[in-house]
């Protein structure tokens, strides 16, 4: 049976997720974001440009086309509840609803779900409604503090003393900035990853941890972006973990599936490897953007099949990945996050891309061509049996295509920032 399926959003995410539905024997693509991403219209069936919040406007386009099941990316989408729209209407939508969805749009309730549910791996932690409040708690308080928003904030709105600002400066943030209400919480130190899970009726299979880098330039300086590049390795863990620490983040997967049962979709766990274990830095609810351009090319289980059985209630089919590293680096305009220049011509296609895979993210498709706008352009994803030689893939795809008017985290996968790695852990750990 070919299933109809609709993805909402336009992002390197979404394109990732349009080939996975492409390469499937049993999916038509049908998609419709606010922007036509390139990359995702040449894959699509049929492609509506409208606003991915606007849950009347994506059923309409889904009853339209006839759509059997839908992949929602963007958390937007499913903050403004278009998972419900799209159920109510008979349209399996694989994403939360907008009540379990808030484990990643409300950050207090996301940390007061995990200790009402005794998650493993909550950090100690404050919410406060008022900004003076969150201040006097920042001056007060005996060590360093990540500052949360407590809303949506593009990966953007997080601070964290001791690392980015000092506690006077975090102080001026809550009290400066356009947000009200925070979270306020030990800060973890120790190695990032993310697992992410495939998640429905109480059921998940989880995918290969993958590594993010937030910062904006090399050497992990500048400010936060919504992700510079990631990377995984041929094994289900990186090489500053063991098996054990891997298996301890599923079992945190596996308590927050178990406290919520009616969760369906991506549940994305970005975790802190710390001297005692992962602890939770959030919760997403969707695939990362980066890490879904890790995640999805080397998936080898039919995703559409997989679509399927969550709708169907059967047992979701065990997950096969192959057994290769990947490495994914973003391309930005110049001046990003900051103060982005957009208008710089992508030269950079499927075919010059090589062996490595492409995918476009926020370009502006003109009659001459692609361009750049303010936010992250595009993504080039080496694929192969270790790090350092998808890395290898990657570079060798930009050398040939150029990068004017872009700008690329070129250290992210190299064999010195992974060691780094390797060498940060080894030293908090005492070994």
């Amino acid at each position: 049976m070919t299933e109809t399926v609709l993805l909402v959003g336009g992002g390197g995410r979404e394109h990732a997720i349009a080939r996975a539905v492409d390469d499937s024997e049993h999916g038509t693509l049908y998609a419709c974001a606010s922007n036509r991403n390139p990359g995702i219209d040449e894959l699509a069936a049929g492609y509506r440009e409208l606003d991915e919040t606007d849950a009347e406007a994506v059923v309409d386009y889904a009853e339209s086309v006839d759509a059997t099941l839908a992949a929602i990316g963007p958390e937007s989408a499913l903050n403004a509840g278009v998972a419900d729209a799209l159920d109510a209407a008979g349209v399996y939508a694989f994403g939360p609803r907008e009540a379990e969805a808030k484990i990643e749009t409300d950050k207090a309730f996301q940390r007061e779900f995990m200790a009402d549910e005794n998650i493993p791996g909550c950090p100690d932690f404050a919410t406060f409604e008022d900004p003076e409040a969150a201040a006097d708690y920042i001056r007060d308080y005996d060590g360093d503090l990540a500052i949360k928003p407590r809303g949506l904030t593009g990966g953007k709105g997080v601070r964290v003393i001791g690392d980015q600002i000092t506690a006077a400066e975090g102080v001026d943030y809550v009290l400066e900035s356009d947000y009200e209400e925070f979270v306020l919480e030990e800060r973890l130190v120790g190695e990032e990853f993310t697992v992410q899970a495939f998640v429905a009726d109480g059921d998940y299979r989880v995918s290969p941890a993958v590594q993010d880098h937030k910062r904006a330039y090399e050497g992990d300086e500048g400010p936060n972006t919504g992700g510079m590049g990631s990377y995984t390795d041929a094994t289900p863990e990186l090489p500053f973990m063991d098996e054990a620490d891997y298996e301890a983040a599923v079992d945190v997967i596996d308590a927050v599936v178990e406290a919520m049962p009616e969760y369906k979709g991506i549940l994305y766990g970005q975790f802190m490897l710390t001297t005692d274990g992962p602890k939770v830095v959030e919760f997403n609810a969707r695939f990362g953007d980066p890490e879904a351009m890790n995640t999805l090319p080397v998936l080898e289980t039919d995703f559409v099949e997989l679509l399927a059985a969550a709708r169907d209630g059967e047992p979701l089919p065990e997950l096969s990945f192959a057994e290769q590293a990947t490495v994914c680096k973003y391309a930005v305009p110049d001046g990003y996050p900051t103060d982005p220049e957009a208008g710089a011509r992508v030269e950079i296609d499927a075919e010059s891309a090589g062996e490595a895979e492409l995918f476009y993210a926020s370009v502006d498709a003109r009659e001459d061509g692609i361009y750049t706008t303010t936010s992250r352009s595009f993504a080039v994803v080496g694929i192969d049996d270790d790090i350092s030689g998808a890395e290898q893939i990657v570079e060798a795809a930009f050398e040939r295509t150029g990068e004017e008017g872009l700008r690329v985290r070129h250290d992210i996968g190299k064999p010195d920032l992974v060691q780094k790695r390797i060498d940060h852990m080894t030293e908090l750990r005492g070994e």
